[in-house]
């Protein structure tokens, strides 16, 4: 599994223009639509689930490390989607889920839930341990993140040998994106990434090795009401730090909403490993909220996910501010897109089959063109499914599609 990976990161590092989109979403129909659209250009995809939405103990979906792959290929199978073009991956596996906990009894848990994941088979383990537990900093250094990164790193070597470690972490902070006093999202400089790599080789040892990537801050981000969109003509020169590194390249998270020459262009300065999230479900509620207000009860939907997340603020409450207007359209349309904790609740799920049941008849596109671009229209011609269904992915897929940009022969 992780081979591909490797040979992603080989022809990246001699050249050439590719990468591989990462996937980190537990909906079903994030994951369907993503799955599908992988199957149909003949492409791999990277999976990814993260300590708080799957761990031991269940995380925030429910599902242990095993349930999660078993639910990934449950959806692959009804799919019709070979199973091996899919990597699984881990994302921000260590302490975090417990950092309340001081630091050895978070680790404690941590190494459980590595070993379930390796178990489960994810090759692809992110280990971040760089933020602090009870008594400690926010944020560690290099030199306590890299040994704790080791130890986990132990634990998947002891219980699984088709992985390949991630290591770093350059994620906003809960409620905004990194910026400047320009308004800019300041990349990583090099020699920050030749220390923090430094740091895990001396604490990996003979496990190096299996280093294969570096999330790394090209200059792009998100806070829930603007893009920090990437300077286009802007180096920060982060290949330079691989140099002593052949098998590695550079991550990067946050890249939701860039335009889409923006990921080529990432490709060129070394990420071969692209992440997307919130910008897919973010899609998924745009069809919806389209689809809402072409039915009879026009609103019904949006009016029903107000109500759940003001009896349960705990998802989006910290993460957007503002007067109660701005809150509002936060919560339904926030580029962070919180509203995604909240699609698996009864009640959501329960208006979400509602508005698909209203609409199970033909809709004209003289009507669906007062709600969808021509270019949703046209991509949900060639997909399978009910009408509403097909447009629900094909708007997921139009998020998706740039990252997608290698050119097949």
């Amino acid at each position: 599994m992780t081979e591909v990976l490797r040979n992603i990161i080989r022809r990246n590092r001699n050249g050439e223009r590719v990468a591989i989109v990462s996937v980190c979403s537990a909906h079903p129909d994030v994951l369907r639509a993503s799955l599908a659209m992988a199957e149909r250009l003949d492409r791999h995809i990277v999976i990814e689930a993260t300590s708080n939405q799957v761990n031991q103990y269940g995380g925030y979906t429910g599902m242990v490390p095993a349930d999660y792959i078993g639910f990934i290929n449950t959806i692959a199978d009804e799919a019709g989607v070979t199973r091996e073009r899919i990597v699984f991956g881990g994302d921000h596996l260590g302490p975090q889920a417990w950092r309340a906990l001081d630091g050895a009894s978070a680790m404690a848990k941590a190494e459980a839930m590595i070993r379930d994941y390796v178990t489960a088979g994810f090759g692809k383990i992110h280990l971040d341990c760089s933020e602090g537990c009870a008594g400690e900093a926010p944020q560690l250094g290099d030199g306590l993140t890299a040994e704790r990164s080791a130890q986990l790193a132990q634990i998947c070597c002891e219980t699984g040998d088709d992985l390949l470690f991630v290591v770093g972490t350059e994620v906003p902070p809960p409620g905004g994106a990194r910026v400047d006093e320009d308004n800019d999202t300041p990349p990583t400089s090099p020699s920050a990434a030749r220390d923090t790599l430094a740091a895990h080789d001396a604490a990996f040892g003979n496990m190096s090795d299996l280093i294969g990537g570096l999330v790394a801050q090209p200059g792009v981000e998100f806070s829930s009401t603007t893009v920090h969109p990437l300077p286009m003509e802007r180096d920060p020169h982060l290949r330079e730090a691989l140099v002593n590194h052949p098998h590695v390249c550079l991550e990067a998270h946050s890249t939701d909403y860039q335009n889409p020459a923006v990921y080529p262009r990432l490709a060129d300065l070394g990420f071969a490993f692209q992440k997307v999230g919130p910008a897919l479900t973010f899609a998924y509620r745009e069809a919806l909220y389209a689809l809402d207000r072409l039915r009879p009860s026009k609103g019904a939907l949006q009016a029903t996910m107000e109500a759940v997340m003001l009896a349960n603020p705990s998802m989006w409450q910290g993460h957007y501010s503002g007067d109660e207007a701005a809150l509002s359209a936060q919560r339904h349309f926030g580029l962070s897109d919180r509203i995604r904790y909240y699609w698996p609740t009864a009640k959501a799920q329960t208006a979400v089959r509602g508005l698909l049941t209203e609409l199970d008849t033909s809709i004209p596109d003289t009507r669906l063109l007062t709600v969808f671009d021509q270019s949703i229209l046209d991509r949900a011609e060639g997909l399978q499914g009910a009408q509403a269904q097909r447009l629900i992915h094909a708007q997921i897929e139009c998020a998706l599609a740039p990252y997608f940009f290698e050119k097949t022969a």
